[in-house]
């Protein structure tokens, strides 16, 4: 038979089958070898106390013999003939998942992605790194996978509404993501295996007939009778199909302008900004698993922390441990900073987003619907003039951010562009900066030695969500204007990660297809 068992188990213990084995037997009260083998449903770390557990959800096999963990195997047929073709705007994770799910539904996509593959965008990558030259059509943000496959790959979310996340999980494991992403409670894939996982889905794509083509950046699109007609792009291609997904991606601010001058509705949304914090992750481990040094059967450990500060939401934001942080301007002349982690998470530092709430009231004075994204690329702008060029960061301590003091030196980074001592509070708007600096001495409180002169403080983090939102019917998820047009994933405002934008592209493929079979 089988049966399911909840046990508490140490490190050490949850890294050995056979002590696992132990307790199991302990638990069902069956002899040892009675036991088979047994799955991980679901682990997480319990660090609250001295002695940290590992929690373990386990299904036994009982007297019986044990089967490996069934995966579901998700079927692509060839769609080359199919009906309809649905022309989807973008190649990140809400829009490769809409190409998978219309596949499996008979629907051909085709996918237009204004960068360029994984292999060619390295080369821009690396130039953004060593020489702060940034591509606006390839960088961290544009290009196969959109920002998805070069910002670490956590796979969790709070979006449990919005579709069926194991079904997500299930097909990156398909495609070559580890099955233990299916029971973590904080599953991360490693920016050094996603971009694989990326063109193995791509090769699937293609193979089922569908179309994914770079170096297509849309400029526009033919309307006729509040209908798209055809998505135009720069290389003076028309594509045509019975639908639009436009999935690109909240760095996208020419489309948000595209759609501003071709009068469709757009409206500016409340999002975050601040700034990139880094502490030695020795230090981080310290603090949460309350011991000089972590074992070795632990990883390296993470945070969240969320404080109102005069009335301001100030949180962590996309937590990187044993990572880096990275450059992510999609334009010249502005510093934008994100973390990602490899897989083993063993680089020396720690570092999150640490963020501010920004409302309506805040972008007053940049009106219309793009007023909000305006305030980000004002900030952003600030930032680049404050580090002098070349994407070298502006920074501080601290330590020395709260006491409102240029560094005299700086903490070794690894921001590969470099960093440099600057006014943090002339980069960061007044009430950004003040609220900052309340949740450092905060977050301090409530993790000692967080607050420490060894961190260092890097702007700007400003591309937490987009600053626009494109509207759609809730129901039908088609734009109120334009029938055939559908808003998706972060860009328009509807996601928040990599699992919730992946699911609202699934969302939008099913819609399409229900009206399609009627």
């Amino acid at each position: 038979m089988q049966q399911t068992f909840t046990i508490q188990v140490s490190p050490a213990e949850a890294a050995h089958p056979e002590s696992i084995l132990d307790y199991l037997a302990a638990a069902s009260g069956q002899s040892r070898h009675q036991l088979t083998g047994f799955h991980i449903l679901k682990k997480s770390i319990d660090a609250r106390g001295r002695q940290i557990r590992i929690n373990l959800s386990l299904r036994a096999f009982i007297n019986e013999p044990f089967v490996e963990r069934p995966h579901e195997v998700f079927q692509f047929p060839d769609v080359r003939n199919a009906q309809h073709q649905v022309i989807i705007v973008g190649a990140g994770p809400c829009g490769i998942f809409a190409a998978l799910q219309l596949i499996e539904l008979g629907i051909r996509p085709v996918i237009l992605e204004r960068g360029k593959d994984v292999r060619s965008r390295r080369r821009d990558l690396a130039a953004m790194n060593k020489q702060g030259i940034v591509n606006p059509e390839s960088n961290y943000c544009f290009g196969e996978g959109g920002a998805g496959t070069y910002s670490d790959g956590k796979l969790y979310t709070r979006s449990t509404k919005r579709g069926n996340i194991d079904r997500i999980l299930q097909l990156f494991v398909q495609f070559g993501a580890d099955e233990r992403i299916l029971y973590e409670a904080h599953p991360h894939i490693g920016t050094n295996k996603l971009p694989h996982i990326m063109v193995a889905m791509r090769e699937q794509i293609l193979q089922s007939g569908g179309q994914f083509l770079f170096e297509e950046k849309m400029t526009g699109f033919e309307l006729v009778n509040n209908q798209v007609k055809a998505v135009l792009t720069a290389s003076g291609n028309r594509f045509e199909g019975d639908a639009v997904i436009l999935a690109t991606g909240h760095s996208a601010r020419d489309i948000f302008e595209l759609l501003h001058r071709q009068q469709i509705l757009i409206e500016a949304k409340p999002f975050a900004l601040g700034v990139r914090i880094e502490h030695p992750q020795e230090l981080i481990d310290r603090i949460q698993y309350h011991c000089p040094t972590r074992g070795e059967f632990l990883p390296p450990a993470s945070y969240s922390l969320v404080q109102q500060v005069e009335n301001r939401g100030v949180f962590s934001f996309c937590m990187c441990p044993g990572g880096i942080i990275a450059p992510a301007a999609t334009a010249a002349g502005e510093l934008v900073v994100n973390g990602w982690s490899p897989s083993k998470r063993n680089n020396p530092y720690a570092n999150s987003g640490m963020v501010v709430s920004i409302e309506e009231k805040d972008w007053q004075r940049f009106t219309g619907p793009l007023g909000a994204m305006e305030f980000q690329r004002q900030v952003e702008q600030r930032a680049f003039t404050a580090g002098g060029g070349a994407l070298v960061g502006p920074a501080l301590r601290m330590t020395d951010f709260v006491q409102k003091k240029v560094s005299a030196d700086l903490p070794d980074c690894s921001y590969l562009p470099g960093i440099k001592a600057a006014p943090l509070w002339e980069v960061l708007p007044d009430f950004v900066y003040k609220s900052l600096a309340g949740g450092f001495q905060a977050f301090g409180k409530k993790m000692k030695g967080y607050f420490t002169r060894d961190a260092v403080v890097v702007a700007t983090e400003s591309r937490t969500s987009s600053p626009v939102r494109i509207p759609r019917d809730p129901e039908l998820l088609n734009h109120p204007q334009i029938g055939n047009l559908y808003p998706a994933g972060e860009g328009a405002g509807y996601a928040g990660g990599i699992v919730s934008a992946a699911m609202d592209g699934e969302r939008i493929a099913r819609v399409l297809a229900a009206i399609y079979q009627q």
